[in-house]
């Protein structure tokens, strides 16, 4: 089935066409690189996989409540809004918000595959373009993933946000080489994480649970990549230069913030368009929810060098300025271990289950020996 016939609403043209700027560089450079986006460069290539063998797609996934969303979390709970639903409405609403939700990472994914496809072109370090190589693929198998899960277990799609398309189109038609690493691994990517993490870490689901481990397991390297890359380049930068960057942040996470709303949902449900962001904003789980998302953007922004006055006055008006401090290397460490104990575990639960399947053969053949010899041993006495 087409996509197209999946949108909760009309997408616009098939096709959007962002004009790219900057240059594509080249390095005869081959041997010398930096130490540490080599080694990221290697685990990139060790740790591919498929994501048709690697994720249980057998498991069965209810449409009207794909991720086990509490009534609490929804924007409109308690509203008369609420209480006018049915309980087959209020599911079709469940839906609708994991379909946008997962929509947007998946539109976001594409982005990042368009995005690590234009640093390899335009950085000017070999060891970049190796590892940005490898991230291609890796977005690749993401959008695969998510396109995946949105068309067969929740048979439904909803289009870019309007936010989400303009940070994409902002960041690609920059002619700065280092601005797809700013606008993509640092807050695409941030943002992206922060929100896999609080679904991963809360869903009672399965198949979701799995597919935003493993991403996230990739996600966790592209983001230390951009955090190495963007380091060593902003310590040579001019402090004018610094602004520019951290204005491009700023504007980039207050899009990023408003882009988690979800107004477009409530307004397939009848809702004007001004009320169902009044009801987005005072919902108590998605103002906590927001807040959260920063959770990776702005320890990594500091740690790059952005940390004028006016980002953190940004930051302070926000709410979020206290996220600063978070130990981002532990989060990191974090989503690699979880992925690596999902595995685990459900490896061992299919090889407990083989041992098991062994074992009730092995009896079930016992037992047919034992039942032919009763019947040999009464047809010679018989005789």
């Amino acid at each position: 089935m087409s996509t197209f016939d999946l949108y909760a609403s009309d997408p616009g043209d098939p096709l959007w066409q962002v004009p790219a700027g900057g240059a594509a560089r080249f390095s005869w450079e081959y041997d010398d690189g930096r130490e540490r986006l080599l080694a990221l460069y290697q685990k990139g290539k060790d740790k591919q996989w498929d994501g048709q063998k690697r994720i249980d797609w057998g498991i069965e996934v209810d449409p009207l409540d794909p991720l086990g969303t509490p009534d609490e979390a929804m924007s409109v709970y308690g509203t008369p809004y609420w209480h006018k639903m049915s309980e087959r409405e209020r599911g079709e609403l469940r839906q609708h918000f994991a379909s946008w939700q997962f929509s947007q990472f998946l539109h976001g994914e594409q982005g990042a595959m368009v995005c690590a496809a234009r640093i390899v072109q335009s950085a000017p370090d070999l060891d970049a373009k190796f590892f940005s190589a490898t991230q291609v693929m890796d977005e690749a198998r993401h959008a695969e993933i998510y396109g995946r899960f949105l068309h067969e277990k929740i048979g439904l799609v909803h289009p870019v946000n309007d936010n989400l398309r303009t940070l994409l189109g902002d960041t690609l038609r920059d002619s700065r080489w280092d601005m797809p690493y700013l606008g993509m691994q640092v807050l695409i990517e941030g943002l992206a994480l922060a929100a896999f993490g609080m679904i991963r870490d809360t869903t009672d689901k399965p198949l979701p649970q799995q597919i935003l481990a493993y991403v996230m397991q990739d996600e966790a390297r592209h983001v230390a990549f951009g955090r190495m890359a963007l380091r060593d380049y902003y310590r040579q930068l001019t402090d004018a230069e610094l602004r520019e960057r951290e204005e491009f942040v700023i504007e980039g996470c207050h899009l990023m913030r408003d882009r988690l709303r979800g107004v477009e949902v409530l307004e397939n449900f009848g809702i004007p368009k001004a009320e169902a962001a009044e009801l987005s904003e005072r919902s108590a789980s998605l103002a906590l929810f927001r807040k959260l998302l920063f959770a990776r953007i702005v320890p990594c922004v500091k740690d790059i060098g952005l940390w004028g006055p006016r980002l953190q006055q940004a930051y302070v008006d926000m709410g979020v300025l206290e996220l600063g401090d978070s130990d981002l290397d532990a989060l990191m460490h974090q989503d690699e271990e979880i992925a690596e104990r999902l595995d685990a575990e459900r490896f061992a639960a299919e090889e407990r289950a083989r041992v098991a399947e062994v074992a009730d053969a092995i009896e079930a053949g016992d037992a047919m020996e034992a039942g032919g010899a009763v019947e040999v041993g009464g047809a010679v006495g018989t005789g």
